[in-house]
């Protein structure tokens, strides 16, 4: 697009991309200069050009040798020039947004699997036609989510279920959507470096009922504490306590698959899924109840939840030939972690492999390493995105003074080959953490690694 087809202006040379991201930028970019919460991207425009930069748009005056513009409100001119450019509005879509500490992904990938022709945004990048592409968020920064909404037009596609962060809620990312759906998974304690206070972060995550069309409903959790407190209507609520609108019961798990009943008055639904867990009961529940009132055939609906396919990095069992279990997940929050612990307590030996993140919330890490250290028989302390932070510390402070036996192992390539190195036919090994993840924060860099790669590696190698 030429410069002067995007924003008003007399120069008509050739635009190839948009960022307000200065290491993201190119040649023949246009910089925005936007404002977040922790950092002014003013400060980076040098950065911008020094990259490739051929533009710049800021909210005050500044002495640079490329055309610039000054305008307000400059977030907001972000939006408009990202939809501008890739020619493309939320507006044009059905929308279904997820929210929740965890299982936004798991859930959002269910739906994506049993509606038809959709498109799925999420931690597992933007999938079309079940065509991967990666983004680098939950909910994309502005110009990649816009990017990623021109890729599904021109797949023809209409229908997106998407993750909903709460970072992008904070930052207002998602400011011109409306969704026809919403869901809430669970709220417990996360991101609190950011939002402070669990009550912040609750109004942060219900703030997603801003985003929801007049005439669309919201389906939550109506079990988790910090979802009770919603009191709208169009709201249906699903769980095991007997009050909710659609109640779970009669459970039965087995090593392949998981029974439950779904009752919705005078409805029953019988439902069989291959993702084993309680909390993927929930997950289940939820993507079956939103496609139910989307209008999808229960029938059909019960069949393909019982042929649904493992999920990136999601409680994902790998099978690399070897005589013990081998589970991939993306558990780094307390209620994540203590969920998928307890889901494997059947084993007569749990290895867990996890870390804590690194410039997030310091608080939560000695909860998790007192769980990890309860709940496994193995606890092996690795790395996890440290950024700018010590591993060493990270893990001291996970450890805290326990006289608990565990294993501290930096390298998390060598972590990972050392649970494998005790595990016998009777293990389970959990990897914890990054999921599917293919790069490790170091600093302010994301330097290549994956969980997966590692681990197959290891394997080729034996």
């Amino acid at each position: 697009m030429k410069i002067c087809d995007l924003i008003e202006c007399s120069y008509d040379f050739e635009v190839v991309g948009i960022s307000d991201d200065s290491r993201d930028i190119k040649e023949g970019y246009v910089f925005v200069a936007t404002k977040g919460f922790n950092v002014d991207h003013f400060d980076y425009i040098n950065d911008a050009i020094n990259n490739g930069a051929i533009f710049v748009v800021c909210d005050r005056e500044v002495n640079i040798n490329v055309p610039y513009v000054v305008v307000e409100k400059i977030n907001d001119y972000y939006v408009e020039l990202c939809s501008k450019f890739y020619d493309v509005h939320p507006d044009e879509f059905n929308l279904i947004g997820i929210t929740g500490t965890d299982g936004k992904t798991t859930t959002s990938t269910i739906i994506y699997q049993l509606m038809n022709g959709m498109a799925c945004i999420g931690t597992n990048g933007v999938i079309i036609n079940d065509e991967y592409f990666d983004t680098h968020n939950t909910t994309p920064c502005v110009s990649e989510l816009y990017n990623s909404l021109s890729l599904i037009k021109n797949s023809n596609c209409k229908d997106i279920v998407m993750e909903v962060s709460s970072e992008s809620l904070l930052h207002k990312r998602l400011k011109t959507f409306k969704y026809d759906v919403i869901c809430f998974t669970n709220i417990t304690e996360d991101h609190l470096n950011v939002h402070k206070t669990i009550e912040k972060y609750r109004e942060c995550k219900l703030s997603l009922f801003d985003y929801l069309k007049e005439d669309g409903f919201a389906v939550i959790n109506g079990d988790d504490e910090n979802c009770k407190v919603i009191d709208r209507s169009n709201v249906y609520r699903i769980g095991f306590e007997t009050d909710n609108d659609f109640v779970i019961s009669d459970v039965k798990e087995t090593s392949k698959f998981v029974k439950f009943l779904l009752v919705e008055k005078d409805k029953k639904y019988i439902i069989k899924s291959p993702l084993l867990g309680k909390y993927n009961i929930y997950n289940v529940a939820m993507a079956f109840v939103v496609c139910l009132l989307k209008g999808i055939n229960s029938d059909e609906l019960i069949k393909n939840i019982a042929r649904l396919k493992p999920i990136n990095g999601r409680r994902e069992y790998l099978e690399f030939g070897q005589d013990y279990d081998i589970i991939l997940d993306y558990a780094h929050t307390y209620n994540g972690i203590k969920c998928i612990l307890e889901s494997v307590s059947n084993y007569k030996k749990i290895i867990t492999v996890t870390g804590a993140a690194g410039g997030r919330e310091k608080e939560k890490r000695s909860k998790i390493g007192k769980l990890v250290l309860e709940k496994s028989d193995v606890s092996i302390f690795t790395m996890d995105d440290p950024r700018y932070e010590s591993v060493d510390e990270i893990i001291d402070q996970m450890v805290g003074d326990t006289d608990k036996e565990y294993l501290r192992i930096v390298d998390r390539k060598k972590a990972i080959a050392k649970a494998f190195e005790i595990a016998d036919k009777d293990s389970v090994v959990l990897i914890l953490g990054k999921g599917r993840d293919n790069y490790m924060a170091i600093e302010d860099r994301k330097e290549k690694y994956s969980d997966y790669e590692t681990i197959k590696e290891y394997f080729i190698e034996k």
